[in-house]
This record gives C-alpha cells, sequence and structure tokens, in this order.
C-alpha cells in the first residue's frame, strides 16, 4: 500500500514524524513524502526535517507565502500531477493548514482515499481560516483520526459515520516526549533562572495596533518583575517596527528550532501564545499558559491542562499573570492518549484496512 504525506507547515513536520517512523517498521507500507513548502523559513521547516529525522521530502512545490486564496489555489495546482504520477491509495494530511484542505481538495476529486490525523477540533468560530479548513477537510476525509474525545463527539455531531473516526492521542505529543531528552540536556547558558516565553502571530493580535499595542504593554510591565522571552515570528516583527515601542526590555529573538524551543518551554515559568500546538505542550508539560485567543479547537487544554483563555483582555492578561507571580497557577493533567504512542495506533489501523477494489 502506497501512503502519501502531505505536510506544508511547521506543526504539520511534528505531527508527520511519529507516524511516518511507526509506519516504516511494516513491510506492506511504501512511503512518499510531499513538502508543499508553504513555510519556506529555514527555521521553520528545513532544520525540522534533521531534527525529527523525516526524510528528505520525495517532492517539494516550493509554493511559498500568498493571501489563503492564491496559497491554496498555488497547492491544488501544483499537487494535483503529482497525485497522479506517483498514485497513492492513500494521502495522509495534517492538522489545519492551507496545505491540509488544498490536498484533501484534489484527493476527493481523483477518488484518492484521505487520512486525517487530527481531526475533529473545533473552535467553532469560522472567523478563523483554519477552521473552514478543518470542517472541509474532515467532510472529505475517509479517515478521521482524532486527538481527543471532543473530536470525536464534533465529528459524530456533525453526521460522520462512526466507523470513519479513530481516537488515537495527539501525534504531536508522541514528537515531544521522543525529543524531550535532547530538550533537557540543552546548556542553559544565559538563561535567567526565571522567565515568561512568548510567541505571537495571530493577525487578530498583530494586525490590529491597539491590540498588539497593548499586549507588548503588558509584556513591558511585566519584565520589570520576570525576563521576558520572546522568539519573534516575521510578520509580527514587522508590526512591532510600525508601532515605534521601546522594546529593548524584552529579550526578541529570531524564530527557533523545535528542541530549542521545547528546552524554553519546559523551563519556563509561564508561556504567552496564541498558537494552537503550544496550548498542548505546556498542557504536556505541566507550565502554565496564557492563550491570547478569545476561543480554542484544542478545549481539553482549558478544561484538564493549564491552560487559560484570557483573549485580547490585556487587564485579564495582566491579572493572570499576577496569579502565576503569586504562586497560584493553575495546575493540570495529561489527557488521556496523550502517551507517545498515537503514531502507533495510527499504523495499527491502517493494517487492518480492507484493501480497495478498483
Amino acid at each position: 500500500m502506497h501512503l502519501l504525506h502531505v505536510v506544508g507547515a511547521r506543526p504539520n513536520f511534528m505531527k508527520a514524524a511519529p507516524v511516518m517512523r511507526a509506519l516504516s517498521n511494516r513491510r506492506e507500507f511504501r512511503q512518499s513524502l510531499v513538502h508543499t513548502g508553504q513555510h519556506y523559513d529555514s527555521n521553520m521547516s528545513d532544520v525540522f526535517f534533521s531534527q525529527l529525522d523525516i526524510p528528505a521530502p520525495d517532492v517539494n512545490l516550493e509554493v511559498g507565502s500568498g493571501s489563503h486564496a492564491r496559497q491554496t489555489a498555488e497547492i491544488m495546482s501544483r499537487i494535483e500531477p503529482v497525485l497522479l504520477e506517483r498514485k497513492p491509495d492513500i494521502v495522509l494530511v495534517y492538522g489545519d493548514v492551507n496545505s491540509t484542505v488544498a490536498a484533501a481538495l484534489v484527493c476527493s476529486k481523483l477518488l484518492i482515499r484521505i487520512a486525517h490525523i487530527e481531526a475533529g477540533l473545533r473552535s467553532f468560530d469560522r472567523t478563523m481560516p483554519e477552521e473552514v479548513n478543518r470542517l472541509v477537510t474532515d467532510r472529505l476525509a475517509d479517515l478521521l483520526f482524532t486527538p481527543s474525545a471532543d473530536g470525536d463527539q464534533n465529528l459524530q455531531a456533525e453526521g460522520v459515520e462512526v466507523g470513519k473516526i479513530h481516537l488515537v492521542g495527539n501525534v504531536m505529543i508522541d514528537s515531544l516526549i521522543r525529543l524531550l531528552p535532547s530538550a533537557m540536556a540543552s546548556p542553559k547558558d544565559g538563561l535567567p533562572d526565571q522567565y515568561a516565553l512568548v510567541t505571537l502571530h495571530r493577525p487578530s493580535n498583530v494586525d490590529g495596533m491597539a491590540t498588539l499595542k497593548g499586549i507588548l504593554e503588558v509584556l513591558l510591565e511585566v519584565s520589570a518583575q520576570l525576563h521576558v522571552i520572546f522568539p519573534v515570528h516575521p510578520r509580527t516583527r514587522q508590526r512591532m517596527a510600525s508601532l515605534g515601542m521601546n522594546a529593548t526590555k524584552l529579550h526578541l529573538l529570531e524564530p527557533l528550532p523545535y528542541i530549542e524551543f521545547l528546552a524554553l518551554q519546559r523551563r519556563a515559568k509561564v508561556v504567552i501564545t496564541d498558537s494552537g500546538g503550544i496550548q498542548e505542550e505546556t498542557t504536556y508539560l505541566g507550565v502554565p499558559c496564557l492563550t491570547l485567543r478569545n476561543n480554542t479547537e484544542r478545549p481539553i487544554t482549558v478544561d484538564l491542562g493549564t491552560n487559560v483563555l484570557v483573549g485580547q483582555e490585556v487587564g485579564k492578561l495582566r491579572s493572570e499573570l499576577t496569579k502565576i507571580l503569586e504562586g497560584n497557577a493553575k495546575s493540570g493533567v495529561i489527557p488521556p492518549l496523550w502517551d507517545g504512542h498515537a503514531g502507533e495506533r495510527i499504523a495499527e489501523i491502517f493494517c487492518k484496512l480492507p484493501a480497495q477494489s478498483d
């Protein structure tokens, strides 16, 4: 059976790695890897292949950045001839980026089976482009692998056949568990004893100057009590420059490779973010997380984990930071099946699939 994996953005690499590794131990599968090039910065892509031990892509579509419509269309146009030439039995797509929905749309029209890893997550906010990607991909997919029970519930509520849904756990946590020893061995040279770690990239936070200014003002306030380490996304760096604020009290870094960022995460006193995957990683690591969003497609990190939604309310961000500094941080537990074996469970399901008749 020929399985073709499609990855395009930084989180996809962390999700694909454990699945590819689990399937590589089984002779009945042949695997191909297509990198759409949706992220092309070396810190966001190339280094991830080496750190995660993913083989070099068989095909790189080199799509690059662009508007959602343009990027999605370009991926669709470039991936169709690849699929026609390679004739995979199943295409595996990951997460909720434009590469995910673009590949799913093309596969659906070519009558190629689709497996969606990280299916069923919902923010119930269609102003988020990722939510549209999730809804469309899950409607088209033949196999839906969910990371947590809420994913199963969401899919069933939408009328997806129960037989298509498989609760397997969180593949990104597989990568975290595998690479955590390397992160723990990472030297602490130059790191303060206590610090807040910040990531910020969503348009809702960085494109509105008033919103971004309010967030930065709180970060500058807290930097008087706690070092603030801030690997800055290129988009965010541009917006910050436009504001003209003096941010020299913040430790501004370039985007980091996975192991280096994981090392910072596990040692942080608090993580402030608008990323989806970081909400999951901090919950596993037991690190307090303040999420600068009004909703999350990963509610299990709020219900069971260490995550607190603060939206764009700078007052709530300030008060939650005060709680953490006073030793009253929210505690949490690791969700079921976030145990490092999700990739193996996915491989087992593929082994049991009946062959598709012509």
